[in-house]
């Protein structure tokens, strides 16, 4: 048994970023289309989701971007979200999470977690509600 079964691939990639205004400018340069913004209730970030086919970036402003080239996590689209959850707390992976948080994006909002792999990556599992 594995997430298998509650994903269906990478959902998107997330790039922080400290001029998000140069970063959509930038990706739309590229191609990427706009599909969402929004901004973090807790500290005010700027996000924004830009699509190119089945690539999607979620950029935010969250006072800086840490190192070059940093990308800051991937997610995995879910489609049940505590069955996911469960499941991860179960196998004993390192939850970095306070449980299925939910923010307000896209239309209903979204729920996911994070987890930490062994390179100290961030794998967030999301899914849109």
């Amino acid at each position: 048994m594995s997430v298998v079964q509650w994903t269906t691939g990478i959902q998107h990639i997330g790039i922080p970023t400290s001029d998000i205004e140069t970063t959509i400018r930038f990706y739309e340069g590229l191609g990427f289309q706009t599909m969402h913004t929004n901004q973090v209730p807790a500290n005010k970030a700027k996000v924004a989701f830009l699509q190119l086919g089945n690539l999607m970036i979620e950029t935010y402003a969250e006072g800086g971007n840490g190192l070059d080239g940093a990308i800051n996590h991937f997610a995995l689209n879910c489609t049940d979200i505590q069955a996911a959850y469960t499941w991860i707390c179960e196998y004993g992976y390192k939850v970095l999470s306070d449980g299925i948080e939910e923010l307000p994006f896209w239309e209903n909002g979204v729920a996911f977690f994070i987890i930490e792999g062994p390179n100290k990556e961030r794998i967030e599992f999301c899914q849109r509600k």
